[in-house]
């Protein structure tokens, strides 16, 4: 739309920089290769686009929000997102993502198949359950691998997240995180016994406690629990620490 600011991340030599400046009103297009940078400059001037602001930084140090705040209104991102930072890249989205409308990115298949996993498959995972607790997503298409040069190992999909508005579903949402965090981060283990050895630092009879009082089994496994237990655990488990 010719109000929309995008910020695209790993600009490259301009697949999406090019074709997004010639439909928003202005691009922030991230990459950190100066040497792709210098490449993008020339691309850009032949396309006669003088929209588009090249920042040659690592996107894991940017900051998003000031982007909202010079353009007084929400950005969309877009990007392909380099397998080894896409789960830091979707943390820090969630984290300021009331300065974000949407983002469109495309992931290597393994990654976005646990984003969009359902409770109860071994894909499902903690950042599964924090971005489905802010955000809607959808796939959007699929791109096989014989469909870049030089060719990569494996296919990539493409999804939409939609981030909602005005969320207020958590008592405490850094909290929730930490929860998650220690559900999974002995995720063979039932959810009392992940919680007693995490870094919440639980007592066994406050962690068994809080998952009856929240209508949870203690025997069950974190990825058995859908977003809403995640939170009812969450405003329970916080209350009985207290």
């Amino acid at each position: 739309m010719p109000e929309d600011v995008v910020l695209e991340i790993g600009a490259g030599l301009g697949a999406l920089t090019i074709p997004a400046a010639m439909v928003a009103k202005k691009v922030y297009a991230v990459e950190k290769d100066s040497k792709i940078i210098s490449l993008l400059k020339t691309e850009l001037a032949l396309n006669s686009l003088f929209n588009v602001v090249l920042i040659e930084k690592d996107i894991l140090k940017v900051n998003i929000e000031k982007f909202a705040e010079e353009a007084n209104r929400k950005i969309i991102v877009l990007g392909n997102l380099p397998y080894n930072i896409s789960s830091q890249v979707l943390v820090k989205l969630i984290k300021v993502r009331s300065t974000v409308s949407r983002a469109v990115l495309m992931f290597q298949k393994e990654l976005a198949q646990r984003i969009t996993a359902q409770p109860g498959c071994k894909e499902y995972g903690r950042l599964t359950v924090m971005l489905n607790y802010c955000a809607n997503v959808k796939k959007v298409a699929t791109i096989k691998a014989s469909q870049f040069f030089p060719k990569p190992k494996v296919d990539s999909i493409v999804l939409e997240i939609i981030f909602k508005d005005n969320l207020k579903y958590s008592d405490d949402e850094e909290f929730l995180y930490k929860v998650i965090k220690a559900a999974f981060g002995q995720r063979r283990k039932n959810l009392k016994n992940a919680l007693t050895g995490s870094e919440l630092h639980i007592a066994a009879e406050t962690s068994k406690h809080a998952l009856e009082n929240a209508g949870i089994d203690p025997t069950r496994r974190a990825e058995t629990l859908t977003v809403k237990e995640f939170i009812r655990l969450s405003n329970v488990l916080k209350v009985d620490r207290t």
